[in-house]
Formats: C-alpha cells, sequence, structure tokens
C-alpha cells in the first residue's frame, strides 16, 4: 500500500524545524501542532514562511481574528511562529512582533455538598460510585481515574498515584 505523505520529500526547512523541536524534545502532539500552525502562514503567504515580512505576520494575525480564530488557538499559533522565528530561522526580530492576546479563564463552576451528595447518590453502581468520588475528590480527568489499579492507592497514606495523566506527566 501507498503512502503518498510519507512517499514525498520534506523540505530542509520543514527538516530542521523537525530537527529543532526533536533535540528540545517536544511531544509528538506539540510538533504536529506547531507543524500545522506553521502550515497555516504558509499557506496566507502562499509561498515559505522563511520569506515573512513583520507586515505579513501582522496581516497573518488580523485574518486570523477576523476569521474568528478562538484567542487560545491564536495563542498557540504565536507560540509555534515564535519558535519557529526565533530557533530554526534566527529572526527573533519576527518573533517580536508576534501578539499574544488575553483571555479570561473562566472558574469552574464549585457543586456544594448537597449537589456533591445528590451526584454521587444518583448512582446504582458501586464501581461507578467509587470513579465518581475519586475524579470528583481528586480532581482527575475520566481517562487518569480509567487508568487507576488497585496498586495506585496508598490508603496508609491517602495517596493516589497517578500515570499517564494529561500529557504523559
Amino acid at each position: 500500500m501507498q503512502y503518498p505523505h510519507l512517499d514525498t520529500s520534506i523540505s530542509p526547512l520543514r527538516q530542521r524545524l523537525i530537527d529543532d523541536m526533536n533535540m528540545r524534545r517536544f511531544s509528538r502532539e506539540t510538533q504536529r501542532n506547531y507543524l500545522r500552525d506553521i502550515g497555516r502562514l504558509a499557506a496566507f503567504l502562499g509561498r515559505s514562511p522563511d520569506t515573512a515580512t513583520a507586515d505579513d505576520l501582522r496581516r497573518f494575525q488580523i485574518e486570523q481574528q477576523e476569521d474568528g480564530v478562538p484567542v487560545p488557538t491564536m495563542n498557540s499559533i504565536v507560540s509555534a511562529l515564535r519558535f519557529f522565528f526565533t530557533h530554526t530561522l534566527d529572526r527573533p526580530d519576527l518573533a517580536r512582533r508576534l501578539v499574544r492576546l488575553a483571555h479570561r479563564r473562566n472558574l469552574p463552576v464549585v457543586l456544594s455538598r448537597d449537589e456533591v451528595a445528590r451526584l454521587l447518590n444518583a448512582t446504582t453502581c458501586l464501581k461507578h460510585q467509587a470513579a465518581l468520588s475519586v475524579a470528583y475528590g481528586a480532581g482527575l480527568r475520566v481517562a487518569e481515574v480509567s487508568m487507576l489499579k488497585v496498586a495506585d492507592v496508598d490508603s496508609e497514606r491517602m495517596l493516589l498515584r497517578v500515570e499517564r495523566g494529561k500529557g504523559g506527566r
């Protein structure tokens, strides 16, 4: 079976970017996101991103904002482009032109004791009740709770060992 994306050669600039990210031990997910974001700039420019000017970057950010790209996504793009211009191209002057946007982070809704009790009592299965109790009490994600084993619980010290949390931490 042919894989067209594997058969095409990688440009020297792209390979250099990948090498720079590998040297700094970026995760595969971060590398994928950075490549995608730098690809967005290249598509916007219609040429190689290493030929970008400060005005090109300004127009790119304005277009991203007008297209309704969410603020966290725009900040992720800025991080990718800053890395690209600072480390791969050694053009920190362009990286300084990129603007990060401030965005409000809403505090999570905290349930009252009665609401937590109603939530836990709504389950009919002891296993589900235990999973919900651990998730809410320890602030774990679903994937983290589902990966827990009995050996991960240290009841003497009241500790949970969570492996493979978000981002492989």
